[in-house]
């Protein structure tokens, strides 16, 4: 039986899950990605608490970009989600993709974040 691109995402993401958790020493960046959004949080795993997020859903950022749903905007979304985080003292994290290959706006919103200064 095949699978839909959505139920295969699904089960790459929890193929993913069994093995990524976020520990308050490395929490988790965890990435959703939508057909127009894109969403990053950092997640403490252990205390089931978000850390950071940050998104294209965000007024002010939807606002200065032209479109949610390109590179341009996960990059935007990597930076800000990096600043907030090292805001926080969060240095090194463990990045989780969602189930989503890891390639465009995944790929930019990661290079992103680690040009920014998060370690992962």
């Amino acid at each position: 039986m095949a699978f839909s691109r959505k139920e295969a995402t699904q089960n790459r993401h929890q193929r993913i899950r069994k093995k990524v958790h976020g520990t308050p020493d490395r929490p988790r960046l965890s990435v959703y990605r939508s057909n127009r959004h894109i969403v990053a949080q950092v997640i403490d795993d252990v205390a089931q608490h978000t850390l950071v997020a940050a998104s294209t859903l965000e007024p002010d950022l939807k606002s200065s970009l032209s479109s949610t749903a390109n590179c341009e905007a996960s990059t935007k979304v990597g930076e800000l989600v990096a600043q907030r985080a090292l805001a926080k003292g969060i240095t090194k994290v463990v990045f989780d993709r969602g189930g989503n290959l890891y390639h465009g706006r995944i790929k930019a919103l990661a290079e992103a974040a680690r040009t920014a200064g998060l370690e992962f």
